[in-house]
């Protein structure tokens, strides 16, 4: 058995094709995200990703609707999705298949769910620890 430390882990992700990663895999990605008050993800989509979200605690809004703990969400490929922390929040969230620079930024006015599958750029978050 093998030991790692999530506060080692960049934002929170342990497992994909990357570095640091517990097991590096193409078939997947994984992360525990925590989120303060306040934080705020602008609308983004996956062009090859289905993301799964699982709110372990807190509230949050994703697309101007209301969620909490225990709800999941599955956000398929092309589908745009914002997030606001609406108290702490604590994610688990789950890429598949694993998709490294599939992050894609919503351009111009109007709903987070209204996004293009086919345009957008891909704008890198930066790199910070847990």
């Amino acid at each position: 058995m093998k030991k790692y430390s999530l506060q080692k882990m960049t934002r929170g992700w342990f497992i994909g094709d990357f570095s640091p990663a517990c097991l590096k895999t193409k078939a997947a990605e994984a992360g525990v995200k925590l989120y303060k008050k306040g934080d705020y993800e602008e609308a983004h989509f996956h062009k090859v990703a289905t993301e799964v979200t699982a709110i372990i605690s807190g509230k949050a809004k994703v697309n101007g609707r209301r969620y909490g703990a225990g709800d999941i969400l599955v956000i398929e490929p092309g589908e745009c999705a914002d997030f606001l922390a609406l108290e702490d929040v604590r994610t688990v969230v789950i890429k598949i298949p694993g998709a490294p620079n599939d992050k894609f930024i919503k351009e111009g006015p109007g709903n987070a769910e209204h996004c293009n599958p086919h345009g957008g750029k891909r704008k890198p978050l930066p790199r910070r620890r847990l």
